[in-house]
C-alpha cells in the first residue's frame, strides 16, 4: 500500500502560492515580511508537532495531534487570540492558510477517486488510523477527475508536481519582491 505525504518543500510551495493569492485579492498587494515568515512556520508547523512524537513512539503514525481538524480548531483559536492582543490578525491569518493547507495537500490524491484511505487524520482521534481499507470506495467521480486526477497517485508524478508547486511559489515570491528576506536576515542579526 502506498500513502503518499508531500514533503516540505510541497508544503510551503502550496503555503505560499495561496497565501500570496490571498494578499494579493483582500489587500491588493504582495505579502509583507511577517505574514510570509508565518508562512513558512505555518506550512511546516503539523510536521514539526508530528513527525517527531511519530519517531519516539508517541503515536502509531506522523499525521496524528497536529494533523488533526480538532487540533487546528484549538490552535488556531489560540493564534488569533495571541494575535488580536498584540494587533497582528494579518500574520495569524497568514499562519493558519499556511497550517490548513498542509491539512489538505498531505490528503491522499486517491480522494478525488473516491478513495478515502488515508485521510482519517483528519478527525484523529474521533476516527481513528485505517478506519478505510485501501479499497474502499465511497463515491465514483467524473471521468474528468480521473482524468487529471490518476496520474498524481504515482509517486514519481507526485513528486514532480511538488516540484513544480514550488518552483511557481519561489518563481511567485521573486515577483512579489521577496517578501521576508530583508527582514529575517534583520531577525538573525539581532
Amino acid at each position: 500500500m502506498y500513502d503518499r505525504q508531500m514533503l516540505p518543500l510541497g508544503h510551503l510551495g502550496v503555503a505560499y502560492l495561496l497565501y500570496s493569492l490571498y494578499a494579493h485579492v483582500r489587500f491588493r498587494r504582495s505579502p509583507r515580511p511577517e505574514p510570509v515568515l508565518a508562512v513558512v512556520v505555518g506550512s511546516q508547523f503539523a510536521d514539526l508537532i508530528d513527525k517527531p512524537l511519530w519517531v519516539i513512539g508517541v503515536f502509531p503514525t506522523g499525521r496524528d495531534l497536529a494533523h488533526s481538524l480538532l487540533f487546528a480548531v484549538v490552535l488556531l483559536t489560540v493564534v488569533y487570540l495571541v494575535a488580536i492582543a498584540l494587533e497582528r490578525v494579518e500574520t495569524a491569518t497568514a499562519f493558519a492558510i499556511a497550517h490548513l493547507s498542509h491539512l489538505a495537500a498531505d490528503l491522499p490524491p486517491r480522494l478525488a477517486l473516491g478513495y478515502p484511505f488515508g485521510t482519517e487524520f483528519l478527525l484523529w482521534p474521533v476516527v481513528s488510523h485505517h478506519t478505510f481499507g485501501y479499497n474502499e470506495r465511497l463515491f465514483d467521480p467524473p471521468t474528468t477527475v480521473e482524468t487529471v486526477v490518476m496520474p498524481l497517485t504515482d509517486p514519481t508524478t507526485f513528486l514532480a508536481f511538488e516540484f513544480v508547486l514550488f518552483g511557481l511559489a519561489v518563481g511567485l515570491w521573486l515577483l512579489d519582491g521577496r517578501p521576508g528576506l530583508e527582514y529575517a536576515r534583520n531577525l538573525l542579526r539581532r
